[in-house]
């Protein structure tokens, strides 16, 4: 499975960015994953395959008005995404303001965290503990029970 954790404007804190590329490294076992800052929302309409010319991808967005899933139910749509779907997968992160409507109204699934308010560069890390906790979920891995 190809999965892309994609982030509008780079993250500026170390701390996070270690963070970032620990759960990525994580997920290397399970997915061919990676992650990608991004300029705008036209860098990620493109990266997505939204521009008619780039290999689509399923988008996945992050929003505070999304729906919410847990942990099991991350996993549910993952996996039936890994049976159903040779498209790559894409989760992405907005700037600090969100995502305008135009590109909400053009994503495939959007996602919220919870209802309480992160910040975009700890939201990517919390992102991809979910993401990884969903793979290990659906491995049978005691990750998800130990914590």
């Amino acid at each position: 499975m190809k999965l892309t954790i994609a982030g509008i404007g780079k993250t500026k804190n170390p701390a996070i960015q270690s963070l970032t590329d620990e759960y990525l490294k994580r997920l290397k076992q399970y997915a061919d994953a990676d992650g990608t800052a991004l300029k705008d929302e036209p860098a990620l309409l493109k990266l997505c395959g939204r521009d008619g010319r780039s290999t689509r991808r399923l988008l996945v967005l992050l929003d505070s008005r999304g729906k919410q899933l847990s942990s099991e139910e991350l996993a549910d749509f993952i996996r039936g995404h890994q049976d159903k779907n040779p498209v790559p997968l894409l989760f992405a992160i907005g700037a600090a303001d969100g995502f305008s409507s135009e590109i909400r109204y053009q994503s495939d699934l959007v996602l919220s965290l919870g209802k309480m308010t992160l910040a975009h560069e700890l939201a990517r890390v919390v992102l991809l503990e979910q993401i990884y906790r969903a793979f290990t979920i659906l491995k049978g891995h005691p990750y998800h029970l130990g914590h």
